[in-house]
């Protein structure tokens, strides 16, 4: 691979960041990282979505311009991305003045291609969804299913995108590439939401929404959400009308746009019609994840159980993030939905990270200098008996990750470990130094170390931290890619004193502050 580019949907600043955030903020980085261990040109856009009436209604409440009240929300999202050690390329916000300038540009293209048109509209808006809605969008009770309002009766003369000119150009993409969106089961249900599409309004009356874009030209318009948001994934790596930058020639098409499954319409839809109206190529894939419950129930505010990702770091006195990190990217299958429980995160965590890969590398250092004062002898380094498991679970892993089954990668990763640990239970190398079998013991613990180092990269997306912890001990180069990876790196020499063999991860053992909380 020369070059990977991926993005996650931008979150609306209308409130702090959320569990539900940071979810698809750590599968979009595990698979980012992942990606830099095999290609040189990695990207990473996230950012924030910052226009609308919600953002304008609120910062009147606030008393403060809708701009100052996006600064205070938009540093929320980038601190908690930086608690998380969330590695992004590129942080864009929609009031950034390079995006708004493209957009208008866009919007303008369109214009002028026929493709965007000025129309009469009486509509059913909900606020809360920022979108018109159809009758057979509603309950029964004519509500938003969603928010569980009536929509208002808008009545506006806006700009409106001919988005049923490319419902059949776009039912034959997602039919002649089957992975284009992923999971695969999610296409049927974007083929039967085309079936009844129609035309959608990209602006908004200023009179009712001035906290926008200005259209050109006609300045009593504001852009609305789809051109505006949706085009961040360009603008942001330098699109324009008037002249690509090297940049967008280099990273676009997309190799991943990583979304929630409740905005897939929007993105394998909306998005991918105005990229054919643009005349420019389409993403390769489409990654919509599931949601994450709490302890089995859907995340809400009337309930109290919306969670911070931050306050289970603070909560759980995390130093480093990578534990949540972990838990998080392997909580649900590729696309179904998961759930965080406080027990269930201190089980796992401690089950994978402490105990089962921590205390393997621990203890066999520690056998390692008790037996043979940290040094590996030449005569340790035979065959390793261990090497073709290893490499194929790094072959597994590629596959896995060529399909964003972060979850599945992960479980490779974690048999792996569990089969070394076999292999030392198996072998016993405490039992075979009191038998004085020196050579036998060495060989051992060295084919174990080998292993570990292949684990160390493997588990690096997930836990940055704790991979770096495990290379520094092994002496061993993290930069390596995916493709060079062997199970001989270590050399004959000493490896480690003891002073320097420190655990990479402790158990979780403290409960929470605060339960109620």
């Amino acid at each position: 691979m020369t070059k990977f580019y991926t993005t996650t949907a931008i979150d609306y600043v209308n409130g702090a960041p959320h569990i539900g955030h940071a979810y698809e903020k750590i599968l979009t980085d595990v698979i980012y990282r992942h990606f830099t261990q095999r290609c040189e040109d990695a990207y990473f856009l996230t950012g924030t979505d910052e226009h609308g009436i919600k953002i304008q209604k609120t910062a009147a409440e606030k008393g403060i311009s809708p701009k100052e009240f996006c600064d205070m929300n938009a540093q929320k999202f980038k601190d908690a991305w930086k608690a998380l050690d969330i590695d992004y390329s590129q942080f864009i916000r929609t009031t950034d003045e390079q995006h708004e300038k493209i957009v208008q540009k866009i919007f303008k293209k369109l214009v002028e291609k026929g493709d965007i048109y000025k129309h009469s509209y009486t509509g059913l808006y909900c606020s809360g969804c920022e979108a018109f809605l159809s009758e057979k969008d509603l309950t029964e009770d004519g509500l938003c299913p969603d928010h569980q309002k009536k929509p208002e009766v808008v009545e506006e003369e806006n700009y409106f995108f001919k988005l049923t000119k490319y419902k059949d150009a776009i039912i034959k993409h997602i039919k002649t590439n089957p992975d284009f969106i992923v999971p695969s089961f999610r296409a049927n249900e974007v083929i039967n939401q085309l079936e009844d599409i129609e035309d959608i309004s990209v602006s908004r009356v200023k009179t009712n929404v001035n906290w926008g874009i200005p259209v050109l030209d006609d300045p009593e318009q504001v852009i609305y959400v789809w051109i505006d948001a949706l085009s961040n994934y360009i603008t942001a790596i330098g699109y324009d009308p008037d002249g690509n930058s090297d940049k967008f020639e280099k990273l676009w098409p997309a190799d991943v746009q990583v979304i929630g499954k409740d905005i897939l319409k929007f993105h394998s839809i909306y998005w991918i019609a105005i990229l054919m109206a643009l005349e420019l190529p389409l993403p390769k894939h489409i990654l919509a994840h599931g949601w994450i419950t709490i302890d089995q129930t859907k995340m809400s505010k009337s309930l109290g159980n919306v969670i911070s990702p931050t306050a289970v770091l603070e909560a759980f006195n995390l130093d480093i993030p990578d534990p949540l990190r972990y838990y998080m990217a392997s909580a649900a299958p590729c696309g179904k939905d998961g759930n965080y429980s406080d027990e269930d995160f201190k089980e796992k965590v401690n089950a994978h990270l402490a105990n089962s890969m921590g205390n393997l590398l621990n203890r066999t250092l520690s056998m390692l200098v008790k037996y043979f004062d940290g040094d590996i002898k030449p005569e340790f380094l035979n065959k390793n008996e261990l090497e073709k498991q290893a490499l194929e679970t790094v072959k597994a892993v590629k596959h896995h990750f060529d399909y964003f089954e972060v979850q599945e990668a992960a479980q490779k990763i974690i048999e792996l470990v569990d089969i070394t640990n076999k292999y030392v239970t198996d072998n016993a190398p405490w039992t075979l130094a009191k038998e004085e079998k020196m050579d036998k013991c060495g060989e051992v613990l060295t084919n174990v170390l080998q292993v570990m180092t292949v684990i160390s990269s493997l588990i690096y997306p997930y836990c940055p931290n704790i991979a770096s912890r495990m290379a520094e001990q092994l002496g061993y180069d993290l930069d390596i890619k995916l493709d060079d990876i062997n199970c001989r790196y270590l050399k004959a020499g000493h490896l480690i004193n003891k002073d320097d063999i420190k655990p990479v991860f402790l158990r979780m053992d403290s409960e929470l502050a605060d339960k109620k909380k």
